[in-house]
């Protein structure tokens, strides 16, 4: 449940009208560990799988677009330890990776967005096919060369970057490229949390969390301050005691400052981030990251590693209602190993996507209709069944790398 009113206050918590997920289908070839998958997300998704299972991957195909169109595919692949790195490894020796994205506009107008990136000798890579789908507007490039044009005059094309870059400069596809660019996908940090951060924007978390007092500072001056006081009261539901936090500066840095009850004090004590533990770091972290979008209309999908990580357990609950709470805002993605997060009649089978390895292949898919059946008829819950580790995948739904129709445009 949300937290609870405060007497004679207006409820921060009455929802708003729900926003139907942006990405609905995502698909991946060669992509690390994960040979092919074909996954459909809705509002909320819980990857679900052990450790070293490949769930962390899904999560980064999604990041490698976003950096390669905030920054550029080079940087992206680079800060992946290039190209080599990034296409799987296995005895096929795939040279390439390829990513689909099936969406849907806040208009109601659906499209597709997908990429291939070949690899080279030296390190150097190419992107061998490019297209997008807007409603009717496309576009399709092959090795730098333009096939489907998206406009009588088109910009030029490139081999070491996307095109989608340079499409944005027609108003078919900027709202796809905006959407994509600020996905903001999520493994907290509290060292970097903890320490002094030079001031930005603040217009999106950054995924170690390194700008949190930026942008709790912008959320505090937007919508009247209602969406940082949603966050406090999450929060304080976690670290009892816990009133609030402010950003506070430190001559030309920032940092955060707590308000905490102490025993047979009148007052709240004030302690700065780095007297913070790392759980309640990560909490206000994870809790800003989700809700960030209740005043942020760029901020359409949100990914987070491993939420529950330092939080004691008694604490699922409470990050559960948030996902949900975030999830009304923007499309969540979490991945978790976590029963007590899962450990609720509200946990449907749709909701839950699951991860496994074999001999170093990463199986991603929905469960099967055993335990599909079992969670419907609510015999037991998902962490029930993750606890005996029979949150089964539906292996029939596991396509091979050929199987993926990742372009459906064909060049004239």
């Amino acid at each position: 449940m949300p937290p609870p009113e405060t007497p004679g206050q207006t409820s921060l918590f009455k929802l708003p009208g729900k926003r139907g997920p942006f990405l609905t289908r995502v698909q991946l070839r060669n992509y690390r560990s994960i040979a092919a998958c074909d996954v459909r997300l809705g509002p909320l998704t819980f990857l679900v799988g052990p450790n070293g299972s490949g769930k962390s991957n899904f999560l980064d195909a999604l990041r490698l677009t976003a950096d390669a169109l905030r920054t550029s595919l080079d940087h992206a692949l680079r800060d992946r330890g290039g190209v080599h790195e990034v296409r799987r490894r296995s005895s096929g020796h795939p040279t390439h990776f390829g990513i689909r994205l099936d969406f849907q506009l806040p208009n109601g107008e659906a499209g597709r967005f997908s990429f291939e990136v070949g690899a080279r000798s030296h390190g150097d890579y190419a992107v061998q096919k490019e297209e997008c789908v807007v409603g009717s507007a496309q576009y399709l490039v092959r090795e730098g060369e333009v096939l489907v044009k998206p406009n009588p005059v088109s910009p030029p094309a490139s081999e070491d970057r996307l095109y989608l870059v340079n499409a944005a400069g027609l108003p078919e596809f900027r709202p796809v490229f905006d959407v994509l660019q600020n996905m903001g996908f999520y493994s907290l940090n509290p060292d970097k949390i903890r320490a002094l951060q030079s001031p930005d924007k603040g217009e999106l978390l950054a995924r170690d969390g390194f700008n949190l007092s930026s942008v709790l500072e912008r959320l505090e001056k937007l919508d009247d301050g209602s969406t940082k006081r949603r966050i406090e009261e999450y929060l304080s539901r976690i670290v009892p005691g816990l009133e609030g936090v402010d950003p506070k500066r430190v001559g030309h840095m920032e940092t955060l400052e707590f308000r905490q009850h102490v025993e047979g004090s009148k007052d709240p004590w004030r302690f700065p981030a780095i007297n913070m533990s790392d759980g309640t770091l990560r909490a206000l972290g994870i809790l800003v990251a989700l809700l960030q979008a209740r005043v942020e209309d760029h901020v359409r999908v949100v990914g987070i590693e491993e939420p529950e990580v330092a939080l004691h357990p008694a604490a699922a609950g409470i990050l559960r209602d948030a996902l949900r709470d975030g999830s009304r805002h923007a499309q969540v993605i979490v991945t978790s190993h976590s029963p007590e997060l899962l450990d609720a009649s509200d946990v449907s089978a749709d909701e839950i996507v699951s991860v496994m390895a074999e001999q170093g292949k990463t199986l991603i898919a929905p469960l099967d209709e055993a335990t599909r059946s079992t969670l419907r008829e609510r015999l037991y819950t998902a962490g029930e069944l993750l606890k005996t580790n029979q949150l089964t995948p539906d292996l029939d739904a596991v396509p091979e790398p050929n199987q993926l129709r990742l372009f459906e445009l064909e060049a004239g």
